[in-house]
């Protein structure tokens, strides 16, 4: 690219994915997260949503705006909505002509169902060969359990973050959010990428089968990896790591912080100018990361009873001069409330015909060159049907009021 076209390319900054079109097919959170993030790159994302009802988020409340669920709102901002009941031939008609024109298409019907109309991949390839396909489950679409439903919850179950999730002698729990389904949502933004880049060479679209089982068990990182080498089974350990010491939950006089001593050099810098026992460098108990792990309660009680002495913003201020990594335990309303998120950029609030003005997350990833567009309100059921139908498949008037008509869309 010429130093010319390259200024130019800048002076507009173009989104990422300006000129991608995303057909979406998919409900409630993995597929919608996914479907999020390529909005906010640039692509233009038409949420295939069923005439009347619509997604499922739509109706999970409290907490609500004005009646709209805010659960909805947290995955479907910049999209536009198109009313389809794909149930009706003439229904299952639009969308084969939407996969014509459409770039990336991402479902999570259950396994069978958007074959048995005529809409799954071998169908739609037949119709587009540059099509990406991605199609998110459970269980995947292959295997003894690809027919049964997934759920988050289930799956955390299922996939073993319960059982290294809570406290060390109390029940298994649940990480506060769908973490399964976003992570879900974040592998299938990164697979259509990827084969973005693929076609790009080879001008072929092609199937992505992704499964929330596969999503769940593969964030089991490092405690996946130390029971493949060791065979141990590994267990909860409240706030505290399994690994590393002290880096755990610890009360001051007036709260709670947390406290991330993640190597030996940090240690030094907690026990000599944060706490002033420099002694504890040469205890034997003490002196190394794998001595601290196996005398871990010992390091526990002691830091206890010194932090127990002074307030949180004491030990805070102490940790960050030594730059030892700590952090004061804060509400959700402290954080999105605190000057740092502001500073990133991360809310912003947006004109809506609703709500008059409305508060929404942007996207958290920072392109320089190609920044994610400014987000646009999450859409109402069959809102842009029209115009969809309108720019897309180039309907009239008469055509798009046939398909009203006949009920094939909203």
């Amino acid at each position: 690219m010429s130093a010319g076209l390259l200024g130019e390319f800048m002076k507009k900054q173009q989104t990422a994915l300006e000129g991608i079109k995303v057909l979406d097919l998919s409900r409630v959170l993995a597929g919608p997260w996914c479907t999020q993030t390529l909005a906010d790159l640039g692509a233009d994302v038409w949420k295939v949503e069923q005439p009347g009802t619509g997604d499922e988020t739509r109706s999970w409340k409290p907490p609500e705006l004005n009646g709209e669920s805010t659960y909805f709102m947290c995955a479907n901002r910049s999209k536009r909505s198109i009313a389809v009941d794909i149930k009706h031939p003439r229904g299952q008609d639009i969308i084969r002509r939407l996969a014509f024109e459409a770039d990336i298409l991402v479902e999570n019907y259950r396994r069978g169902a958007l074959s048995s109309l005529g809409l799954g991949y071998e169908d739609l390839k037949a119709v587009n060969p540059r099509l990406i396909y991605c199609s998110i489950s459970g269980y995947g679409r292959t295997g003894s359990r690809a027919n049964e439903a997934g759920y988050d919850f289930a799956i955390q179950a299922e996939c073993g973050l319960m059982a290294i999730t809570g406290e060390s002698e109390g029940t298994p729990m649940k990480v506060g959010v769908a973490i399964v389904d976003l992570a879900t949502g974040m592998n299938a933004v990164q697979a259509i990428l990827a084969a973005l880049i693929a076609r790009h060479r080879t001008g072929a679209g092609q199937f992505i089968d992704l499964s929330l089982l596969d999503a769940g068990v593969s964030i089991l990182a490092n405690v996946a990896s130390g029971y493949l080498a060791t065979g141990r089974e590994p267990r909860r350990y409240g706030n505290a790591h399994a690994a590393i010491v002290p880096y755990e939950i610890f009360s001051g006089s007036d709260g709670i912080f947390a406290l991330a001593v993640g190597n030996d050099v940090q240690f030094r810098a907690l026990c000599q100018h944060v706490i002033g026992r420099p002694g504890f460098v040469d205890d034997p108990r003490f002196a190394t990361n794998p001595a601290r792990n196996t005398h871990r309660e010992d390091m526990k009680q002691i830091l206890a009873a010194i932090f127990a002495e002074s307030p949180v913003a004491y030990w805070i201020s102490l940790l960050r001069r030594a730059r030892v990594p700590a952090a004061q335990v804060r509400s959700v309303s402290d954080v999105l409330d605190s000057p740092e998120i502001m500073e990133r950029g991360l809310i912003t609030e947006v004109n809506d015909d609703v709500h008059g003005r409305l508060k929404l997350m942007r996207s958290p990833l920072h392109l320089r060159g190609t920044p994610p567009r400014e987000p646009t309100p999450p859409p109402r059921i069959g809102e842009h049907t029209d115009a969809i139908l309108a720019e897309v498949l180039g309907a009239d008037d008469d055509e798009i009021e046939a398909f009203r008509a006949v009920r094939a869309v909203e």
